[in-house]
């Protein structure tokens, strides 16, 4: 064989031709079995970008795994999880590299079945454009509505409707047309700027890269043709400057600069920029990369900036224009993906990272939820896997911001369980809301300590948790008098008498329990404040809420005290007959029957209620609080 002459001017040209073409980041969605990795594997294949060991491994593959007889599988291009190719479905998000003379492309395969609706919204959220297949066969589906939502509340501006598998109706127009006719008033009721109809067959290949001989009667692009021209709008340089802080970069003490990524506009050397929060101003001095010094950045790359002036910037900051600064908030109205099995409960704390800052922060309302089929907004108390919503949020302290529509990087965020560190939910910010703007804090000349001091006490909250019929009452109420003979000045908050007043309005839902436990903190907070010994009495199941309280207290002012008595030693006491009322069925959501009770992991105290008297337990608290300065010896 004769060895081919290496040509570096020519090889360097050619790299330099596709360095500059544009880049198209597009999704493949819709229901399962529309075809998504069937149309993929035939893009790369009729594309002349697989491997002669590829092509080799896909026959194998096809033989073993294959769904279409003798011919070629190409969906196991695509499917690489051997759950998928046992099931012959999508779980994962594919993604795929190609390329073609006039275009290069990032192409997202996403599963089709409800249960990964949340997997096909990560592969929406980098994407440009959305290929919604539908099956020839079975028409526009609910999954399709669904998907077609999402790409479209995710900010993707055009969508192509694939009518796959026309080959198994006979290449009909007329199906074709019914279904394009049933999809219009879908879309019509969402954003897209641009729909695109192509009837095609992914098996087959016709209408994906070459029309073939069975579709003379569609006058449009083929799919290929139409991705290798749509116009995807590409971010403009003139929008205003944006970098979420990743890093410090502080090699040595000679150099510190801000590393991120650009997430909209330019920056050149010499060009005023703004700390966002704080409104504090400096020049760039230089933009440095990992190929050394150049004189700007604009949106995707990520330099590391150096500023003229030493200004206190951290993680999570945000770098932007001096004349276009983003907006400041800490409660907002916002578009809201749930994405886990265990529900969203109203006034439950989560993690909230938007860009680089990571903030803690609660759903305080759901305005209502949308029924993917109708589009319908209906009432809702807590949200399930996959459903959308508007609500309400409230962070603990603000963020800068934009709205999603006008920047996706900076109005984004995703919903993280502060337990497990899982992503839950994934969000879209619409507007801040006004209302808190104009309260502050008022700062009063008396503090805790002095109010403490002078009450001859070291104020705190002793927070008891445990099951109904635990002992919590007996032993909280005969520690409030025993303290009392020691000279404390205490309040006690039983959790059956809040509601009677405070909290007659809730009910025994998880959603009523969290802001059961949020109202019970927050007065206790202020009787802590008030320089007092508190002791609050709740069954408060969840660790998750029991953390948000604790949270609200300096740190040593929160004293768990687990009243460790076990289920079974619960029941059989049972003082006010509940557990045999709820065996019964006479009383929903009862903690330790049909909802269920989290003990604490590490309490400051763990009271062995079952095997120790409560007068003993009073003692121990005693000791503990003495011991820590909280009463004295």
């Amino acid at each position: 064989m004769d060895e081919i002459a290496f040509d570096p001017a020519a090889f360097a040209a050619y790299l330099a031709r596709h360095e500059k073409k544009g880049l198209l980041r597009f999704l493949t969605c819709g229901s399962v079995d529309d075809g998504k990795s069937t149309l993929i594997g035939r893009l790369l294949y009729d594309s002349k970008l697989l491997f002669e060991d590829q092509l080799a491994t896909l026959g194998r593959d096809s033989a073993r795994h294959g769904t279409v007889g003798a011919d070629i599988d190409f969906a196991l291009l695509v499917d690489g999880l051997e759950a998928e190719r046992e099931q012959g479905i999508t779980i994962d998000v594919a993604y795929r590299f190609f390329a073609t003379d006039r275009r290069k492309f990032i192409v997202a395969d996403t599963p089709g079945h409800e249960q990964y609706t949340r997997n096909m919204a990560t592969g929406a959220s980098t994407a440009e454009l959305a290929v919604i297949l539908v099956d020839a066969r079975k028409g526009v589906l609910s999954q399709t509505r669904r998907h077609s939502y999402i790409a479209s509340l995710l900010g993707i501006r055009h969508a192509i409707l694939a009518v796959n598998k026309i080959d198994l109706v006979g290449y009909s127009q007329d199906v074709f047309d019914t279904i394009v006719e049933d999809y219009r008033s879908v879309s019509e009721q969402l954003t897209f700027a641009s729909v695109t109809a192509i009837p095609m067959s992914a098996r087959f290949g016709d209408n994906v890269t070459h029309r073939g001989d069975h579709l003379a009667w569609h006058q449009g692009p083929t799919l290929l043709e139409h991705l290798e021209t749509v116009n995807v709008e590409p971010d403009s340089p003139d929008r205003a400057f944006r970098m979420p802080v990743q890093w410090v970069n502080r090699p040595n003490l000679d150099f510190r600069g801000y590393s991120g990524t650009v997430a909209s506009g330019q920056i050149r050397v010499g060009d005023p920029v703004a700390v966002a929060m704080t409104g504090m101003t400096s020049t760039i001095r230089s933009i440095v990369t990992f190929d050394g010094e150049c004189e700007s950045a604009s949106t995707g790359e990520t330099p590391t900036l150096v500023l003229a002036d030493e200004i206190d910037i951290s993680r999570g900051d945000m770098l932007s224009s001096t004349n276009a600064r983003p907006e400041m908030a800490d409660q907002f109205a916002a578009r809201l993906i749930w994405m886990n099995q265990e529900p969203l409960v109203p006034g439950r704390l989560y993690l909230f990272k938007i860009a680089s800052k990571t903030v803690v922060g609660s759903v305080t309302e759901i305005k209502h939820i949308v029924d993917v089929n109708t589009f319908q907004h209906l009432a809702a108390k807590s949200l399930t896997l996959n459903d959308v919503a508007l609500v309400n949020l409230s962070f603990r302290e603000p963020i800068a911001f934009d709205p999603y529509e006008e920047n996706h990087q900076t109005g984004g965020f995703i919903v993280i369980d502060r337990l497990n560190n899982s992503t839950v939910g994934a969000g879209m910010i619409a507007f801040a809301l006004r209302r808190s703007s104009n309260i502050h804090w008022q700062a009063t000349e008396l503090s805790k300590e002095v109010r403490g001091s002078t009450l001859g006490q070291r104020p705190a909250v002793i927070w008891f948790t445990g099951l109904s019929g635990a002992g919590k009452s007996t032993i909280a109420n005969l520690l409030e008098r025993r303290l009392f003979a020691l000279g404390c000045h205490t309040y006690l908050i039983d959790g059956d008498n809040v509601r009677h007043g405070l909290n007659r309005d809730l009910g025994f839902t998880e959603g009523d329990r969290v802001e059961n436990i949020r109202r019970v903190a927050e007065v206790a907070r202020l009787f802590v404040d008030a320089g007092l010994i508190v002791l609050a009495s709740l069954i408060s199941p969840f660790r998750s809420e029991r953390k948000m309280a604790r949270e609200l207290f300096e740190p040593g002012e929160f004293i768990e005290a687990f009243v460790d008595t076990p289920l079974q030693v619960a029941e059989q006491r049972d003082p006010k007959g509940l557990y045999k009322k709820a065996r019964a069925g006479g009383i929903k959501n009862f903690t330790g029957i049909d909802s269920p009770y989290e003990p604490p992991e590490e309490p400051e105290l763990r009271l062995a209620a079952s095997i120790k008297t409560p007068e003993a337990l009073v003692e121990e608290i005693v000791a503990h609080l003495r011991g820590n300065g909280f009463v004295k010896s």
